[in-house]
């Protein structure tokens, strides 16, 4: 192993470090900074130390002498505030073990051949990395988009003539298709598609019961009430016989779709006739299919929904959990038209920074979880602060989203746009949060290290 290898090893765990001591500040604090410099500044000397063993000292022995001497420091309470170890040292460890890992690999293997970098394009500035990664991995085909969205219409069409044999009075509006595909907020690959089943209720019938008012006390989980029992008494409603202690069950309806369409429909002869496999996915609260075909793979949920004046409510076990009456406030409708709405009164790119953030948060594992709905309202709120959204000030309002993303991380709180008591972080963990703040935070002086392909 050449000593050029090892020396790449050590700069990119020296960025690593880098990193932190420089923006420290901007997470803990002044006084957090402070500890967290003595700390990096200890694990910054034993990195150096274990890259360089002494002769005839073996160099995976020696970096493991001098992180077992790191644990001793991180474990000593004068030199670590509570939590730093949580959120650095453990990310710090793992990084060495992908470099060590890196090490041990022949330099021919690690280095790329000349003409494959001449094929790379040539990014000098954030602005034209930013716009390379937008074109090459945010925008999908046309011809990839239209055949996922005919494969999702065709089924959509099938599935609502099977729903009106089987249940002719139910009262259903026409299944549509929604979601990110149709509204050009998918991002690296067509594969997956969201069928709306609009559910008719009468509104002298049934009243929405805010989050707030629930028992709960979650301002995004509504329950619907069955009311005007001395007027109209149970069995003038079709979806009486959904009810639950009074209440609308969304789970009852997800029930019955599941065994209705799920499990009772032909999906080998539905599958001969649209030349593809469409088959149900099993072991899910969803009710989610897979369509298969040789060029692609398609995963398509069929969401009931309802709409009260101007709430729009969805059941989604998936989130509300084992509650059977509770009933998800969905603002996707209105996070999209005020995206557009903006865009279009500026010519501005938050779409576009909305679908590079998305692309970003989905080719890295450690920002999985960050979804479209988070990103849409860090736009939006930043669109409040900022005026300027033109295309020259893509680099400057895409640094500005992550500085506010890991603020919102240090807080745990990030409102809805559209209903301030919403905190749509609220379903994070303590280790995720500290995991996509540490990843967030690196980029801050780096931004490039999210835009690897």
């Amino acid at each position: 192993m050449s000593h050029q290898g090892k020396r790449r090893g050590e700069d990119g765990l020296g960025a690593v470090i880098d990193f932190l001591l420089a923006n420290a500040r901007l997470v803990l604090g002044v006084g957090g900074a402070a500890v967290l410099g003595i700390a990096t500044l200890a694990v910054k000397r034993l990195i150096e130390r274990a890259g360089k063993p002494l002769d005839g000292e073996k160099s995976d022995q020696k970096l493991m002498d001098g992180w077992e001497e790191l644990s001793l420091v991180s474990a000593s309470p004068k030199m670590l505030k509570k939590g730093i170890e949580g959120v650095v040292m453990k990310q710090i460890a793992a990084a060495t073990k992908a470099h060590k890992a890196e090490l041990n690999k022949p330099l021919e293997v690690a280095e790329k051949s000349v003409s494959e970098v001449k094929r790379q394009p040539l990014c000098v500035t954030l602005q034209e990395r930013l716009q390379h990664y937008y074109q090459s991995q945010a925008v999908l085909s046309v011809a990839d988009v239209n055949r996922a969205k005919q494969q999702a219409l065709d089924i959509c069409t099938e599935i609502q003539g099977f729903l009106h044999m089987k249940y002719p009075d139910m009262p259903l509006g026409e299944m549509h298709l929604g979601g990110s595909l149709l509204d050009d907020f998918q991002v690296v690959a067509a594969d997956h598609a969201c069928l709306l089943v609009p559910l008719h209720i009468e509104d002298t019938l049934w009243r929405p019961i805010p989050g707030e008012e629930t028992i709960l006390g979650n301002p995004q989980f509504w329950m619907v009430r069955r009311v005007n029992l001395e007027y109209f008494p149970r069995g003038r409603s079709f979806w009486d016989k959904f009810s639950l202690g009074g209440y609308l069950s969304s789970k009852m309806i997800v029930e019955v779709l599941n065994k209705t369409v799920m499990e009772t429909m032909n999906w080998p002869s539905l599958s001969s006739t649209l030349d593809c496999v469409v088959r149900p996915v099993l072991g899910s609260q969803e009710l989610k299919l897979e369509v298969v075909n040789e060029q692609s793979q398609l995963f398509i949920s069929i969401l009931p929904t309802l709409q009260l004046n101007d709430t729009i409510l969805t059941a989604q076990l998936e989130v509300t959990g084992n509650f059977d009456n509770l009933w998800f406030q969905s603002f996707y409708t209105e996070e999209t038209f005020k995206l557009a709405e903006l865009d279009g009164g500026d010519n501005g790119i938050r779409k576009k920074c909305v679908k590079i953030l998305k692309t970003i948060c989905r080719n890295n594992p450690s920002l999985s979880r960050l979804s479209g709905q988070h990103l849409a309202n860090v736009i939006l709120h930043l669109s409040d602060k900022s005026p300027d959204w033109t295309e020259a000030a893509l680099a400057d309002r895409f640094q500005q989203a992550i500085t506010e993303i890991i603020g919102y991380l240090e807080v745990g709180c990030l409102t809805s746009y559209f209903k301030q008591t919403v905190n749509l972080l609220s379903e994070f963990s303590e280790e995720e949060i500290d995991e996509m703040g540490f990843m967030l935070y690196c980029a801050v002086s780096g931004p490039e290290i999210l835009l690897q392909a």
